[in-house]
């Protein structure tokens, strides 16, 4: 199996019981998340040696939120220890037509304020085959997004494979540069391309030939907007399109596309209520992806893998995908009752 190395930020997360919104009762459970640690996580799961990299402070906060991390088997040796403050993000969740919301807290966070020369890249790729990072990194900060770019170039003179979760962040992105400027030039050196349709538009300011969002999904607008992806970056070779219906709150319909330069494929579609908790189910997706185009025989394989394990994370309280491999294929079996096993 190759190893992977994901670079980003790791936060407290803070949300209320059940479907409570916040403040409700005096009460926020605390647990640990981000997009590229969340894909750290998932491939460690699924038997991959996997580093997480990024910075956090030398306080009690960065040590639980680094032990959460190796209690699931992923190496964080190349985590610098510095700066004042983890960052935090505020999950309330939705219920029915009530979406849900997400509060940022993430300025002046060890990462955030972290800078060029900070990180010893060439010993971060030593042993690595892949770099997994996302478009949530570079939106942080000036700073953050030039070590991003560090970091994927670092990786490309090794000759490893780079794939890049658009991922965008509108609440993100306030320090004077937009996300096309900066993701951008990271595209030209990633390999893989993981998205939605707002992430390709907003990210990287491609726009669809048609309506993309609401409604009945038109596949065909998908594969076009794949294509437009590959024909502005041709050094991308796949780019993999999660597609959402959301019905509600509690009700999503879950499915993906892969466009190479030799086919376009298409997933199983899922319709999934209720939803427990969809945070973090683009990274289990991502992840699925990255331990398919590994492990299995072909592109479709992959696909309908990663598309399973998103699914099953939508059952899952937290930001981490605890679906093992075997539940995974469970379900790519057919296993869609929920019935207990005895």
């Amino acid at each position: 199996m190759k190893t992977f190395a994901a670079f980003g930020e790791i936060m407290l997360r803070l949300s209320p019981p059940g479907r409570e919104r916040f403040f409700q009762s005096p009460v926020l459970g605390a647990t640990f998340g981000g997009a590229e640690a969340n894909v750290a996580v998932s491939l460690a799961r699924l038997g991959h040696p996997a580093r997480f990299v990024s910075v956090v402070p030398a306080n009690p906060a960065g040590e639980a939120a680094l032990n959460e991390l190796r209690k699931h088997g992923v190496n964080t040796d190349f985590v610098k220890r510095q700066g004042s403050r983890l960052g935090i993000y505020y999950a309330e969740p939705g219920a029915a037509q009530r979406p849900s919301l997400v509060v940022y807290d993430r300025e002046q966070s060890a990462l955030a304020e972290a800078k060029s020369g900070d990180l010893d890249w060439e010993r971060i790729m030593d042993g690595v085959d892949w770099f997994h990072t996302t478009g949530i990194t570079p939106a942080l900060s000036a700073s953050a997004a030039h070590m991003v770019l560090e970091a994927a170039r670092a990786a490309k003179a090794r000759g490893l494979t780079v794939s890049l979760d658009l991922n965008y962040r509108a609440k993100l992105w306030r320090y004077g540069k937009s996300a096309p400027e900066v993701m951008g030039e990271l595209m030209k050196l990633a390999d893989l391309a993981v998205a939605n349709e707002e992430d390709i538009q907003k990210s990287l300011g491609l726009k669809s030939e048609g309506e993309t969002t609401g409604g009945t999904l038109d596949i065909s607008l998908y594969e076009k907007l794949a294509a437009q992806v590959m024909s502005r970056f041709p050094n991308v070779s796949r780019v993999a399109i999660t597609l959402r219906e959301s019905l509600g709150a509690d009700h999503n319909r879950w499915s993906a596309v892969l466009g190479t330069r030799q086919e376009f494929l298409v997933s199983k579609k899922y319709d999934i209520q209720p939803v427990v908790d969809r945070i973090g189910s683009g990274d289990a997706f991502a992840a699925g992806l990255l331990h398919g185009l590994d492990v299995l025989a072909s592109d479709k394989e992959a696909l309908e893998f990663a598309t399973a394990a998103a699914c099953l994370k939508h059952s899952i309280p937290g930001d981490f995908n605890l679906a093992s491999e075997a539940e995974v294929k469970a379900l790519l079996g057919g296993n869609i009752s929920g019935r207990i096993q005895r």
